[in-house]
């Protein structure tokens, strides 16, 4: 493996699982749900920007600080300002008298755009030393969630940027209300897995690996996933736009497209997923990025000789398909030299 990617998503570090949603969709109900699966032990779970711990407290065995400890050996602590600090302090007291844990849960506030969030899991040096972005998972109030999605931005990042989508509140509604919240959504980012809270098993086998690519089914079905129609019902339109290649690129040459690109759009890239070959290298990379922020690749060794081409998937904001995609031909056409037409 080339020393210039780094080891298989997740080798060596702790995966973090990312849990938002508008006020009241039901992300405390889901969390406190998910506390009671035995599966949740050793998982600290972070609560940003928010002044309480919204926990049942039959949940809670002892406090050490700021931080919770739960009866199956959960942590959980709540942070009004540095994640980041707060983060690399429940590292560091893995080596003190808190339990070990194993990876990270970060529950959002309803008002919080997650794009930050996930910029700095993808970019700072000691976040991405030891943790890894695994998933983002969003909550979807199937009652009101029309209309937040419509009136309020943070509720539309917040879906437009999840792995995967859990609707609530869908008992509360009748099956044409729940069929138009999943149109809805699809049309907004049809990469999301789309859940049911009140009839689907919301284990954390569901939560967690949502966005990695480290099993080849899930590469294989990510790779399989085509683009949908612009939703140009919403007040700012969004699209989902695949660009495919069958051939290895160099990767000096994509990195200066790929550079390019987010200086160029940086704002209306919401998010970018890819796997790519290429030349010189054993294995493809896996590719993540958010708005200008992307995380160096990473090398998917598992994946050597499974794999073959590279396909960038693109979630945006009000930026045509065809500029994305004249782009593409003209960098394929100069073998990856290219920079025309971005």
């Amino acid at each position: 493996m080339n020393e210039r990617f780094g080891p298989r998503d997740g080798d060596g570090r702790l995966p973090v699982a990312l849990l938002t949603g508008f006020l009241g969709s039901g992300k405390t109900t889901l969390l406190n749900r998910l506390l009671r699966h035995p599966a949740m032990a050793k998982t600290a779970v972070v609560i940003n920007e928010f002044g309480e711990i919204p926990l049942d407290q039959h949940f809670v065995e002892k406090s050490e600080g700021e931080v919770v400890v739960l009866a199956n050996g959960c942590l959980c602590c709540s942070v009004q300002g540095d994640l980041e600090g707060v983060i690399g302090t429940l590292f560091a007291s893995r080596r003190g008298n808190l339990p070990v844990f194993e990876r990270m849960l970060i529950e959002t506030s309803g008002l919080a755009d997650p794009a930050p969030i996930m910029q700095m899991l993808l970019n700072q040096p000691l976040v991405i030393d030891n943790f890894s972005l695994d998933s983002v998972v969003a909550t979807v109030d199937a009652v009101h969630g029309e209309r937040q999605l419509r009136e309020h931005e943070e509720a539309f990042k917040q879906a437009a940027l999840a792995d995967r989508v859990v609707f609530t509140k869908t008992d509360l509604c009748g099956p044409e209300q729940t069929r138009a919240i999943e149109r809805r959504v699809a049309a907004i980012n049809p990469a999301a897995s789309l859940l049911h809270a009140a009839k689907d098993e919301i284990s954390p086998a569901r939560l967690f690996g949502g966005g990695r690519l480290d099993s080849l089914a899930s590469a294989q079905q990510w790779l399989s996933h085509r683009a949908a129609a612009s939703d140009h019902r919403h007040s700012v339109p969004v699209s989902c736009h695949t660009l495919t290649a069958d051939r290895p690129l160099p990767w000096q040459a994509l990195n200066l497209w790929l550079r390019a690109l987010r200086i160029r759009h940086a704002e209306r890239l919401l998010r970018v997923k890819g796997i790519a070959n290429l030349q010189g290298e054993h294995a493809p990379v896996a590719l993540h990025g958010v708005h200008h922020v992307f995380h160096p690749p990473v090398a998917l060794p598992h994946l050597a000789g499974e794999v073959h081409g590279t396909r960038l998937v693109l979630i945006t904001r009000d930026l045509p398909g065809e500029e994305l995609e004249a782009g593409w031909r003209a960098f394929l056409a100069q073998n990856g030299v290219s920079l025309s037409h971005l």
